[in-house]
Protein backbone atom coordinates (compact mmCIF):
# COMPACT_ATOMS: atom_id res chain seq x y z
CA UNK A 1 0.00 0.00 0.00
CA UNK A 2 1.45 3.64 -1.16
CA UNK A 3 1.95 6.31 1.15
CA UNK A 4 -0.02 8.88 -0.50
CA UNK A 5 2.20 11.83 0.79
CA UNK A 6 5.30 10.45 -0.42
CA UNK A 7 3.94 9.39 -3.68
CA UNK A 8 5.38 11.97 -5.91
CA UNK A 9 2.71 14.60 -7.62
CA UNK A 10 1.69 15.60 -11.05
CA UNK A 11 3.02 18.95 -11.45
CA UNK A 12 2.26 19.24 -14.89
CA UNK A 13 -0.23 17.49 -16.61
CA UNK A 14 2.28 15.64 -18.87
CA UNK A 15 3.59 13.77 -15.75
CA UNK A 16 0.69 12.01 -15.24
CA UNK A 17 1.09 9.41 -18.02
CA UNK A 18 4.93 8.46 -17.15
CA UNK A 19 3.20 8.47 -12.99
CA UNK A 20 0.86 5.72 -14.20
CA UNK A 21 2.90 3.54 -16.13
CA UNK A 22 6.11 3.49 -14.02
CA UNK A 23 3.69 3.11 -11.05
CA UNK A 24 1.46 0.27 -13.00
CA UNK A 25 4.85 -1.59 -13.61
CA UNK A 26 5.88 -1.74 -9.89
CA UNK A 27 2.74 -2.97 -9.11
CA UNK A 28 1.65 0.28 -6.95
CA UNK A 29 -2.72 -0.16 -6.99
CA UNK A 30 -2.69 2.67 -4.61
CA UNK A 31 -0.35 4.94 -6.44
CA UNK A 32 -2.27 4.04 -9.91
CA UNK A 33 -5.73 5.27 -8.04
CA UNK A 34 -3.81 8.55 -6.89
CA UNK A 35 -3.56 9.95 -10.43
CA UNK A 36 -7.49 10.38 -10.28
CA UNK A 37 -9.92 12.46 -8.86
CA UNK A 38 -12.16 10.88 -6.89
CA UNK A 39 -15.13 10.89 -9.21
CA UNK A 40 -13.04 10.38 -12.30
CA UNK A 41 -14.25 7.94 -15.43
CA UNK A 42 -12.08 5.38 -16.96
CA UNK A 43 -13.20 4.19 -20.57
CA UNK A 44 -10.87 1.02 -20.73
CA UNK A 45 -12.15 0.31 -24.29
CA UNK A 46 -14.66 -2.98 -23.35
CA UNK A 47 -17.54 -0.85 -23.73
CA UNK A 48 -18.50 0.01 -19.88
CA UNK A 49 -16.93 2.85 -18.21
CA UNK A 50 -15.83 2.62 -14.26
CA UNK A 51 -16.11 5.40 -12.61
CA UNK A 52 -15.25 6.49 -9.11
CA UNK A 53 -12.15 5.41 -7.27
CA UNK A 54 -13.23 2.33 -5.90
CA UNK A 55 -14.34 1.36 -9.66
CA UNK A 56 -10.84 2.59 -10.54
CA UNK A 57 -8.94 0.30 -7.67
CA UNK A 58 -11.15 -2.83 -9.06
CA UNK A 59 -10.22 -2.35 -12.36
CA UNK A 60 -6.53 -1.55 -11.78
CA UNK A 61 -6.60 -4.86 -9.19
CA UNK A 62 -7.85 -6.95 -11.80
CA UNK A 63 -5.25 -5.74 -14.36
CA UNK A 64 -2.09 -5.87 -12.12
CA UNK A 65 -3.31 -9.59 -11.06
CA UNK A 66 -3.17 -10.82 -14.82
CA UNK A 67 0.07 -9.20 -15.27
CA UNK A 68 -0.05 -7.18 -18.55
CA UNK A 69 2.45 -4.14 -18.12
CA UNK A 70 1.50 -0.44 -19.58
CA UNK A 71 3.84 0.28 -22.55
CA UNK A 72 5.21 3.82 -22.47
CA UNK A 73 4.64 5.62 -25.77
CA UNK A 74 4.82 8.81 -27.55
CA UNK A 75 3.45 11.54 -25.41
CA UNK A 76 1.48 14.27 -27.03
CA UNK A 77 2.05 17.89 -26.09
CA UNK A 78 -0.72 18.79 -23.54
CA UNK A 79 -3.40 20.84 -24.52
CA UNK A 80 -4.11 23.20 -21.36
CA UNK A 81 -6.79 25.56 -20.93
CA UNK A 82 -6.84 27.19 -17.50
CA UNK A 83 -7.30 24.70 -15.16
CA UNK A 84 -8.08 21.84 -17.77
CA UNK A 85 -6.24 20.08 -19.93
CA UNK A 86 -6.22 17.30 -22.63
CA UNK A 87 -3.25 14.70 -22.66
CA UNK A 88 -2.56 11.63 -25.33
CA UNK A 89 -0.01 9.18 -26.07
CA UNK A 90 0.44 7.32 -28.90
CA UNK A 91 1.27 4.10 -27.68
CA UNK A 92 3.75 1.29 -29.55
CA UNK A 93 1.02 -0.72 -31.14
CA UNK A 94 -0.41 2.62 -32.75
CA UNK A 95 -3.25 3.19 -30.37
CA UNK A 96 -4.08 6.65 -28.73
CA UNK A 97 -5.51 7.84 -25.28
CA UNK A 98 -6.95 10.64 -24.45
CA UNK A 99 -7.39 12.01 -20.86
CA UNK A 100 -8.79 14.78 -19.59
CA UNK A 101 -6.70 16.43 -16.13
CA UNK A 102 -7.91 19.19 -13.90
CA UNK A 103 -5.25 21.46 -11.83
CA UNK A 104 -5.92 20.81 -8.25
CA UNK A 105 -6.06 23.38 -5.49
CA UNK A 106 -2.60 22.78 -4.56
CA UNK A 107 -1.35 23.34 -8.46
CA UNK A 108 -0.56 19.53 -8.79
CA UNK A 109 -2.70 17.91 -11.73
CA UNK A 110 -4.86 14.78 -11.81
CA UNK A 111 -6.80 13.10 -14.58
CA UNK A 112 -10.98 13.52 -14.45
CA UNK A 113 -11.66 11.57 -17.38
CA UNK A 114 -9.32 8.82 -19.33
CA UNK A 115 -10.10 6.72 -22.69
CA UNK A 116 -7.33 3.88 -23.15
CA UNK A 117 -7.63 3.77 -26.57
CA UNK A 118 -9.50 6.45 -29.31
CA UNK A 119 -8.41 4.62 -32.77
Amino acid sequence: MADEESLESAQNPQDLERLLVSRERAGDLDGMVALYEPTAVLDCGDGQLRQGSEALRAYFAEQLAQGEKFEFGDQRPAIVNGDLALTSTRLPDGSVTAEVARRQGDGTWLWIIDKFSVT
